[in-house]
């Protein structure tokens, strides 16, 4: 494919977009990661029955074309500048599309929906699956295959598509329908950007997004023939996976006056993985933003879990392939900015402020389960509570429990993490939206016992997905180059506690609010 010639001039840049659960944001970059101009949106959830979470396709393209636009208009230069295009997007979140039209079938189902929990809880609890789990099983110990073991482990979840898309070919005739006429493709939300952009020409992903689908092998690097057989999913309809740093095509001339190369499409997590310079063996990234989601890098060979960390591809660039083991809590600031809805305050700014100035949460507990509980506990059904109210209880309590189960929930995957994997911890580094809280912040690095580096980029997933579209064009030159222009906002030391956290006054805390946890699970039963 030729590059088009769009002009010449002085200076160019990188162009990034990151398509959030909640937000579309786009940063054009230059030479020193340096934003010269920014545009966001809002992306507002549709909620059109219980558990279920849709977006709006039209939307979010039109949310998109736009923040590209004024983010280039803010920078004060032209849109033939742009050397490169990176994309970053909300992992796990999917439509499916006439092939021929491109127009949706339905509305974008999101990752946080809970439509086929009950499906989900039907097949962990199936006799095939047993049957699956005792087969695998035994193969391992004959074989000592780790992709046998993983297997023999596996536990479906909501959070992956599997078993939406299931969902979605039983309950949406239409879909059914363009299957069997070879008209129907599905996408993340990374490959209906891609199609809508070079208009039709590219249906393809990134090995990265590929992996959080739950339906890609990710020992085989290939979508899973033997699952799509299982649960009857269509083969036909799964996009082509490419490196992360393939060029995907052109931005079609006709959307933005000129043609842009696509050097970059990445999952947001591992987008912010790579935008962190978490590059080696034992690295850990925390992003704290819609949900919770910590990764470490775990090197050429993916993580098999007995807790529900997930192994997902961090990239494949080139020869090099590096996996991630991730554990994830979905509700992080959900909780918050539900808490903001009930007016328990009005400027999220003023949350750590709040929290700090009583000593303690009044014996409190907060659940932050609007969306089930995931690893290591892994229940769909648990339900979002307080407990230990009291008469003497006040908003500030209220909002100190808040912060406190976040960090609870961090301390919680962190030991999921260092017990399965048993890699040597090398540097932690946290982003999102939710760690500029200095509370959340202070207090999960006493219970980790151990110092966390909050970047100064916020928001890392977009400033990741510039760095492999700018590394694939040329605009930086090598890794360590980029390494250099990454800088910490704060670093927090842990204060009063043992070298593992384990003498932390949080200790009982911490222990009550398991209790709570525990009493919350299991809630949402069929009568």
């Amino acid at each position: 494919m030729g590059t088009p010639r769009n002009g010449t001039t002085k200076e160019s840049f990188i162009l990034s977009v990151d398509v959030g659960t909640t937000s579309i944001k786009c940063h054009v970059y230059d030479k020193r990661a340096k934003i010269r101009g920014s545009s966001s949106t809002e992306v507002l959830p549709l909620y059109p029955k219980a558990g279920h979470v849709e977006l709006d396709p039209d939307a979010l393209w039109k949310g998109f074309i736009s923040v590209v636009k004024c983010a280039v208009q803010d920078a004060g230069v032209q849109m033939r500048q742009m050397k490169a295009l990176g994309i970053s997007t909300q992992r796990a979140t999917f439509t499916t599309w006439d092939r021929r039209t491109g127009v949706p079938f339905h509305n974008f189902i999101t990752w946080q929906d809970q439509r086929a929990a009950d499906l989900v809880r039907s097949w962990n609890r199936s006799y095939t699956m047993k049957a699956i789990h005792g087969v695998t099983k035994m193969l391992y110990f004959l074989t000592r295959q780790k992709r046998l073991l993983s297997a023999s482990l596996i536990i479906f979840s909501t959070q992956h598509i599997t078993f939406r898309l299931v969902w979605v070919l039983r309950y949406y005739k239409q879909v059914a329908q363009a299957v069997a006429e070879g008209n129907c493709c599905f996408g993340t939300v990374d490959t209906w950007l891609l199609f809508k952009l070079t208009q039709g020409v590219t249906h393809a992903t990134d090995y990265s997004n590929a992996s959080a689908t739950g339906i890609f092998d990710s020992y085989q690097m290939c979508w899973s023939q033997f699952l799509c057989s299982l649960v009857s999913l269509p083969l036909s309809i799964f996009p082509k996976v490419e490196n992360t740093d393939h060029e995907f095509g052109f931005t079609d001339p006709s959307i933005f006056g000129v043609s842009i190369p696509i050097m970059s499409v990445m999952a947001d997590q591992q987008a912010a993985m790579f935008g962190e310079c978490c590059y080696n063996v034992g690295d850990v990234k925390i992003t704290m933003g819609t949900g919770t989601f910590m990764d470490v890098n775990t090197g050429r060979k993916p993580h098999t879990s007995l807790a529900g960390l997930y192994p997902v591809v961090g990239w494949k660039i080139g020869s090099e392939l590096v996996y991630l083991a991730e554990g994830n809590a979905a509700d992080t600031g959900t909780a918050i900015r539900w808490a903001q809805e009930l007016d328990l305050f009005s400027d999220v700014e003023d949350t750590s402020t709040m929290a700090y100035s009583v000593s303690d949460s009044d014996g409190v507990c907060f659940v932050p389960s609007f969306s089930g509980l995931q690893a290591p506990l892994n229940d769909p059904k648990a339900c979002a509570s307080f407990m230990g109210l009291k008469l003497s209880t006040t908003k500030c309590h209220l909002v100190r429990a808040i912060l406190e189960s976040i960090a609870f929930r961090n301390k919680q995957l962190y030991d999921t993490m260092l017990r399965e994997t048993n890699i040597p911890i090398t540097k932690i580094r946290v982003d999102g939206g939710v760690s500029s809280n200095d509370f959340i912040m202070q207090l999960t690095a006493d219970l980790f016992g151990r110092k966390v580096e909050r970047c100064r980029h916020r928001e890392m997933s977009c400033l990741g997905a510039a760095f492999v579209a700018g590394l694939g064009v040329g605009y930086w030159k090598t890794r360590e180059e980029v390494k250099k222009l990454h800088s910490a906002d704060n670093v927090f030391c842990p204060k009063g506690v043992g070298g593992d956290g384990a003498s932390s006054p949080y200790t009982p805390i911490l222990q009550s609010w398991e209790r709570a946890l525990r009493r919350s699970m299991y809630w949402y039963k069929k009568p």
